[in-house]
């Protein structure tokens, strides 16, 4: 390979450095050994294998860091929210419609603004935030390149950023080729946009502020739609919050809007029984769906029962856990 020993030992030194022109071009990458790079072993990296061995359809690790929904296959499903929710939703969907999406995002280049768009839904489980992404998609036919967040978080050292960008990569990739930008969705993203630790000293803290630095870094660079979902925005980063142009907070829904859920998930309920339900448990809409498919079960087990209202509230009383009291211990 090599028409003498001084070019060989040239071409080694700058593989071992990290500066050789494969490496810089993307093409290989060291090999990692129990958590720690080996300079002497080296593979393809994923944009590589994507790129070089396509014909044998390999399936990289960014792949499986994310599974890409097509949004023409996702169900619609109606949701119901209190007002103010509703319009904030109904906003973000007329900016997602493409020829809105477009002009906006000429607009933001012309005045030199960021035109990458990333947006947090937060608040209590069950309230449809993951859902609401689904329908937006549908609605607007945006495909959606679904995070596995736990994923991301490898335990060999420097693995996890390379995984981040890795990602990022992938979706600019998806981004160019598609015909209408997709969405990419964070579920759950409590684990990577947590506060950052000060004055980090071990390598745990060193990794997860590295991990959120880079995230924060692709946020600032993004060109195109982000959307973040958490049930504990309150551990959230305050360098995230600024990053999120649209911050939609999602609340249990109200008495009426879970009659609405009732009656929408269980038709044949009457008007009587609807509100009672509402007015007798605060749920969200997953615990009435989760009720609502409890009931369906029963049905197809035992047949229609003439008197519903009594099965439900046994299934509501044992949606809600019981608490545990606390023994007192004292004089």
């Amino acid at each position: 390979m090599f028409d003498n020993r001084a070019a060989f030992i040239s071409a080694k030194a700058s593989l071992r450095s990290g500066e050789h022109r494969l490496m810089k071009k993307n093409l290989i990458e060291h090999c990692c050994e129990d958590g720690l790079a080996d300079v002497t072993r080296y593979k393809l990296t994923e944009s590589a294998k994507r790129t070089l061995l396509a014909e044998m359809k390999i399936s990289a690790t960014d792949e499986k860091l994310a599974e890409m929904l097509d949004a023409s296959k996702l169900i619609h499903k109606q949701l119901f929210f209190p007002k103010n929710i509703q319009r904030q939703v109904e906003e973000l969907g007329s900016f997602l419609q493409s020829e809105n999406y477009q002009k906006i995002q000429d607009r933001m280049k012309e005045r030199g603004f960021r035109y990458g768009f990333a947006c947090i839904f937060y608040g209590s489980p069950g309230t449809g935030k993951t859902e609401t992404v689904y329908q937006l998609a549908r609605k607007t036919g945006r495909n959606i390149m679904v995070v596995d967040v736990p994923q991301l978080k490898s335990m060999w050292v420097g693995q996890s950023e390379k995984n981040i960008k890795a990602l990022f990569d992938r979706y600019r990739e998806q981004v160019k080729k598609a015909k209408l930008t997709p969405i990419l969705l964070f579920n759950e993203a409590d684990a990577i946009i947590g506060k950052r630790k000060d004055g980090a000293v071990n390598a745990v803290d060193k990794m997860e502020n590295s991990l959120q630095n880079i995230i924060l870094q692709e946020m600032e660079q993004l060109d195109g739609i982000m959307i973040a979902t958490t049930n504990l925005q309150q551990n959230m980063d305050k360098a995230f919050e600024r990053r999120f142009l649209y911050k939609i907070r999602f609340d249990k829904p109200t008495e009426e809007a879970c009659a609405s859920i009732w009656q929408s998930m269980i038709p044949e309920l009457s008007e009587l029984d609807v509100h009672t339900l509402a007015s007798k448990y605060e749920f969200s809409g997953g615990q009435i769906e989760n009720v609502a498919r409890h009931y369906a079960i029963d049905t197809i087990l035992h047949g229609q029962n003439d008197d519903v209202l009594p099965m439900l509230i046994r299934h509501c009383d044992n949606e809600r856990l019981e608490e545990t009291k606390a023994k007192k211990i004292g004089f």
